[in-house]
């Protein structure tokens, strides 16, 4: 529990210093690499990012954001983030939803209730398979909304950084 209340306060803190429900508006610019930091790219507000080089080699984060999509959040997003009937496309979504509000709504969920039809988003913030990736998810699905990244699994990906394999061992405890 310590791991999941700590994540949230964080994600309350992050949400709040982005202004959530303000404008906003990704875009391949928005997304560029300003820095890397051990094989982790951030965009120039300090926002996790992806690298794809000209062969179509994505970063690792990338490639293990569409190994988790894949793993937990196709059943309701649809492949590829491209949404279904129960859940939203988040290749569209994350065009317009700041990084704290994605972690924020992964970590506690979300419920939404329109036209009569009731969403829920289950919390994924004691699930150690999404929250020690969370930004790897993020990554992943940025770049598929910024229309950087084709549908289907990436052809070639970056290997394994060490930081990465750490941080993984750190979260799940290994």
């Amino acid at each position: 529990m310590p791991i999941r209340m700590t994540l949230l306060a964080v994600t309350a803190g992050l949400a709040l210093v982005a202004g959530l429900g303000s404008a906003y508006a990704d875009d391949k610019a928005a997304a560029a690499v300003a820095s890397d930091e051990n094989g982790k790219y951030a965009d120039k507000d300090g926002n996790p990012t992806f690298k794809i080089d000209e062969d179509g080699t994505v970063d690792w984060y990338t490639y293990s954001g569409f190994r988790r999509f894949n793993s937990d959040c196709f059943v309701c997003h649809g492949a590829d983030g491209a949404g279904s009937s129960f859940a939203p496309a988040l290749a569209n979504s994350l065009k317009t939803m700041p990084y704290a509000e994605f972690l924020s709504i992964v970590a506690e969920g979300r419920k939404n209730l329109s036209a009569g039809k009731e969403n829920v988003m289950p919390a994924f913030g004691n699930n150690k398979n999404v929250y020690c990736y969370m930004d790897d998810l993020y990554v992943y699905l940025r770049a598929r909304a910024v229309g950087d990244l084709p549908r289907g699994r990436p052809a070639k990906h970056a290997d394994k950084p060490p930081a990465a394999k750490e941080a993984e061992a750190s979260c799940m405890g290994g």
